[in-house]
């Protein structure tokens, strides 16, 4: 799914999407755990699985990630709201979010979630959910 980039962010920054989360995708260093997660989120709402490998932690990354959808089972992306982002050293920060979706024709789901992130050499990454 392509998004213009006067459009609003689908990350709910508030920003439109070419000077919030479009700069990430492009390979700009995202300023801190909350800005990378937020592109996260936008990635996966435009279906951008390369993003997302490439902003998991090497450590706890999968090989791979498929985000197609099974027929008649279309991810509908519907919100995201950041409860809040700490950070936790001078290169680690958690971020707590829900983000909001509906499979198909199914009801709303929400996925509420404490991340962990660890920067590298510059570059923020997600490293994992705490349970």
């Amino acid at each position: 799914m392509q998004i213009a980039p006067d459009s609003p962010c689908p990350c709910g920054s508030g920003h439109v999407h070419g000077r919030c989360c479009a700069r990430w995708h492009a390979g700009e260093a995202a300023p801190d755990a909350e800005a990378l997660m937020r592109s996260r989120y936008s990635a996966y709402v435009t279906g951008n699985a390369g993003y997302l490998l490439a902003t998991w932690h090497a450590g706890t990354r999968p090989e791979t990630l498929s985000l197609d959808d099974a027929p008649g089972q279309r991810t509908q992306w519907l919100g995201l709201e950041v409860k809040r982002h700490r950070v936790t050293g001078a290169d680690t920060a958690e971020v707590e979010f829900v983000a909001r979706y509906r499979i198909g024709d199914g009801s709303a789901v929400r996925m509420a979630e404490h991340s962990r992130f660890v920067r590298e050499d510059g570059r923020w990454y997600y490293l994992d959910a705490l349970a």
